[in-house]
């Protein structure tokens, strides 16, 4: 899980989310590349964000994007998050004997424009608390930070300043993520990308 390193976080504000992530990709501690993003768009409004081993977070994105393309197809309309989140749940289970090395994080707006946010182990245990989640090397350095800077009906600007604040924290702990650091912030007219420096080392 630890290999290529890397970080995801999403926090849900007021009619909003933040899903961040950094942009190291490397082998144990020597780094490959510096402009690795793990945070991919799915719908207009629903982002996933792919931890661990960065081979099959690929894999496992090329089979969500070919099952959510199916369901719109099927269904005839857009997919909700906690649609999506139970299907890469299940993707996930199916492959329990010999699971893919990656921790998934869904973050996104419903119709109603409610916030959306859960994370998932490797064989698609999925976690949805209210507040905030995180997967990837750096998870146990975001937590507490995330606990201590998010508050309750947080408004776009304050929900990216404390994702930013609590991404570039952790990035300051964690050997095998780093190298700067990109924020979507998901409201329900737009999204803003926002790369951000970081240590560059």
């Amino acid at each position: 899980m630890s290999y290529t390193g890397g970080t995801v976080v999403a926090m849900a504000g007021d009619e909003c989310v933040c899903i961040a992530s950094d942009l190291r990709i490397g082998e144990q501690m020597t780094t490959i590349a510096t402009d690795q993003k793990k945070v991919h768009k799915v719908t207009d409004k629903v982002y996933v964000g792919l931890a661990g081993f960065q081979s099959d977070a690929r894999t496992v994105l090329e089979k969500i994007m070919f099952r959510k393309n199916l369901y719109e197809l099927r269904e005839n309309r857009r997919i909700k998050p906690q649609v999506l989140s139970e299907m890469i749940s299940n993707l996930a289970y199916q492959h329990r004997f010999g699971s893919y090395f990656t921790e998934p994080l869904v973050a996104g707006l419903d119709d109603a424009n409610k916030p959306y946010i859960c994370c998932m182990d490797t064989i698609g245990c999925v976690s949805a608390p209210r507040d905030f989640v995180a997967v990837g090397t750096g998870q146990e350095y975001l937590l507490g930070v995330c606990e201590n800077f998010w508050r309750e009906n947080m408004k776009p600007d304050e929900l990216f300043e404390a994702t930013a604040q609590s991404i570039l924290s952790c990035l300051e702990r964690d050997a095998a993520s780093g190298w700067g650091a990109v924020v979507y912030t998901i409201t329900k007219d737009k999204v803003n990308i926002s790369t951000i420096k970081a240590r560059m080392d």
